[in-house]
């Protein structure tokens, strides 16, 4: 992997409660790197700790949060430095593409606007040297007549459109990490294949590396080169996608492979997992899948840790080299 430029290790987070009581635990041990220009998936079922860690990363969680460990982004620790040094940090050298693109911006201000005070907040330009940036990054994401959607509001857009103008406002600084949390669940299909191609297109241009936060393991195996599986709030696999495609090492990464549709090997019948991720305060002592585990044994009542698995794969699995699990496909295309 290419030198990192976020570098997160012994990530753990906690919501306080009421005064006295202990800090809710939502997010245990993560730790992983991402290199410049690399395109990374965090997959996962909605509760695993994806969107939490991604809002984490950008000091974006409200004030009951507690995190523990090390967010280093360039050089800087995002878990304790300042508020001002934070906000240095936000759209400069990390941005992210939030799930919903109405909710994400302000119906009151047209979107040209918002998208110059990302810009405003790290560079002084004239006002007209200003408007021609924001229209040229409305153009690079796609946007027909840029000039006249510069001076709208965001009701008078598409949704393909909203997105493309949330995907500008995280390029406009040319940040070194955006964050894309479900960035095209709102979208029909075309769009999405559309924005999809849109943001691997700008990666390799800028050099930006991604960190797709998402449930379309589809659109991980189309765009990504590393595959992050979280559960229960904590990492259980990290390969490169390829190799978790065709041989993924913990029975949960291949139970979200098999539980696809178009993956799916059993014809007439669908697989899924079967169960629910337990809740925080209900965790299992030993691994925190074996509930739902087919492959579970006495022995996964003890603690897991992430381990190495060659040089470029980790599992948290304590069977992982005993097990042969099914992926998606046989063999990746060459």
């Amino acid at each position: 992997m290419s030198a990192p430029i976020l570098d997160v290790q012994d990530l753990s987070i906690g919501f306080s409660g009421r005064r006295g009581q202990p800090a809710l635990p939502i997010v245990r041990d993560v730790t992983f790197r991402i290199g410049r220009g690399e395109r990374v998936g965090l997959v996962g079922e909605s509760g695993c700790g994806k969107s939490v860690t991604g809002l984490s990363l950008m000091r974006l969680l409200p004030g009951t949060a507690r995190i523990g460990g090390r967010i280093t982004l360039d050089g800087v620790d995002m878990a304790r430095a300042s508020r001002n040094e934070v906000r240095r940090m936000r759209g400069k050298k990390i941005a992210m593409i939030f799930q919903e693109p109405m909710s994400a911006l302000d119906p009151v201000f047209t979107v040209g606007e918002q998208i110059a005070e990302a810009l405003r907040l790290h560079e002084t330009l004239p006002r007209a040297e200003e408007r021609a940036r924001v229209i040229e990054a409305l153009a690079e994401v796609g946007i027909p007549a840029p000039a006249k959607r510069h001076d709208e509001y965001p009701h008078q857009l598409s949704g393909g459109m909203r997105q493309r103008v949330m995907i500008a406002m995280a390029l406009i600084n040319r940040p070194d990490l955006i964050i894309a949390d479900e960035p095209t669940t709102a979208l029909d299909v075309t769009i999405q294949a559309q924005i999809m191609e849109l943001l691997t297109r700008l990666s390799e241009e800028t050099g930006t590396a991604l960190l797709f936060i998402t449930h379309d393991l589809g659109v991980v195996a189309e765009t990504c080169q590393r595959m992050i599986t979280m559960y229960a709030g904590e990492i259980v696999e990290d390969a490169p996608v390829d190799a978790a495609l065709v041989s993924p090492l913990h029975p949960y990464t291949s139970g979200l492979l098999r539980s696809l549709p178009h993956f799916n090997k059993e014809k007439g019948r669908f697989a899924y997992i079967p169960g629910r991720v337990p809740a925080p305060l209900a965790m299992p002592e030993g691994c925190r899948f074996a509930p739902r585990c087919p492959h579970a044994v006495e022995v996964c009542g003890r603690p897991q840790e992430l381990r190495f698995a060659g040089a470029e794969r980790r599992v948290r699995c304590i069977r992982a080299d005993e097990l042969s699990l099914d992926g998606a496909v046989a063999e990746v295309p060459a």
